[in-house]
């Protein structure tokens, strides 16, 4: 049992968790959701949001009923707990590829109706292993061409190796040829607005050439879906894409608020998330040390900020698994037993450690939510 549980509805009870606390701030995460329901709809292109930010059936069902026509996820882990709890439009947007996986998506496909669990395929081979397994369905699994979009993590190569993929996919009697997937991840995080914009653009006309060249070998494409927080609004303007997949955008971490926000630009989204510890030694005279470590904060895109509890000017290091040094001036030291908010410097992998979000509304926490897809690597 969650041990935070007796304080829900009691005023004042997000800064009296029992901590390290993964919070999300409900009125945030709800206007956060309005705004970009709203946006695609100006745009007329449609959002299938991921997953792989929230791992979290509640979130998804938000954003669904937000508008959202589905739901991406990166891991077949991810698709086999929102599929349980019948999301629509799951797509899986890694190449699913192994006896053991293979046979797993059969068996999710089993589960919905015809065109609620959708895949992509980059190589000829893993296309065939589909299409074999795929003859157990009853009907035509849909399957989306991967495109590296420049980041070259998966994806076909060039337009002749897309049309290759696309005409044998098409031919196949127990597959469907649905579209295209070009989600260019390395351009989410580039800080300066012009030179986001700009790779954006490069991008977007990439694509609009392979889906002329798909479409002009005679193979009409239903979806080309891709798009991140960092470029929806130049993509949803753009009119190559006709649904986007961004996931960070619910949550704002500090790597996106540094890259989608300057003097001139204030961010689009609120940061939603945060993750609450507790001063826990006091003794060290240039800093004090608090319950989140490694194991509560994702350390990839740096070190976390504070948001709350604490006055003046303040550095946190990562002082071991369980541990943090935040290094705070003398006359703003904080207390034994005080409560410290942090926004984290990368959400996903973030979430990933937690197994509950701690949903507050102003200073009540009003819910406890799990985690569902925590850890469906």
């Amino acid at each position: 049992m969650n041990p935070n549980t007796t304080l829900i509805g009691i005023r004042g009870s997000r800064y009296r968790l029992d901590t390290p606390a993964l919070v999300l701030d409900l009125p945030a995460l709800q206007r956060n959701i309005a705004r970009m329901a709203a946006l695609a709809g100006r745009h007329g292109i449609g959002l299938r949001p991921h997953a792989k930010s929230h791992k979290s059936i509640e979130i998804a069902r938000l954003q669904a009923q937000a508008g959202a026509l589905g739901i991406s996820c990166a891991t077949l882990g991810e698709a086999e707990v929102m599929v349980e709890a019948g999301m629509p439009g799951v797509l899986i947007t890694s190449p699913v590829v192994g006896a053991n996986k293979l046979r797993r998506l059969i068996e999710l496909g089993c589960k919905v109706s015809p065109g609620q669990l959708m895949v992509v395929a980059d190589h000829p081979r893993n296309v065939e292993e589909l299409a074999v397994l795929a003859s157990t369905l009853g009907y035509r699994l849909p399957v989306l061409v991967d495109y590296h979009a420049g980041l070259h993590r998966t994806g076909v190569a060039d337009a002749a190796a897309a049309v290759a993929l696309a005409q044998q996919i098409s031919g196949s009697d127990t597959l469907l040829l649905q579209g295209l997937q070009a989600y260019g991840g390395h351009l989410q995080h580039i800080h300066d607005q012009q030179q986001r914009a700009h790779a954006a653009a490069n991008l977007c006309e990439e694509v609009k050439a392979l889906v002329a060249a798909i479409e002009a070998a005679g193979m009409p494409l239903e979806i080309v879906t891709g798009v991140g927080t960092g470029t929806h609004a130049f993509d949803a303007a753009a009119g190559v894409f006709t649904e986007m997949q961004p996931g960070s955008y619910l949550f704002m971490d500090w790597d996106y608020l540094r890259a989608l926000s300057d003097a001139a630009h204030p961010a689009p989204f609120e940061t939603a998330l945060f993750v609450q510890g507790m001063v826990v030694s006091v003794n060290a005279g240039e800093w004090v040390t608090v319950d989140a470590g490694l194991k509560s904060l994702a350390t990839d895109s740096g070190t976390p900020e504070v948001a709350y509890g604490l006055q003046g000017a303040s550095r946190y290091e990562f002082f071991g698994d369980e541990h943090g040094k935040l290094i705070v001036d003398a006359p703003h030291r904080p207390k034994l037993g005080d409560h410290i908010e942090f926004i984290t410097s990368h959400c996903d992998p973030t979430v990933n450690l937690h197994g509950y979000y701690h949903v507050v509304d102003d200073d009540t926490l009003v819910d406890i939510w799990p985690i569902q897809a925590r850890g469906r690597i």
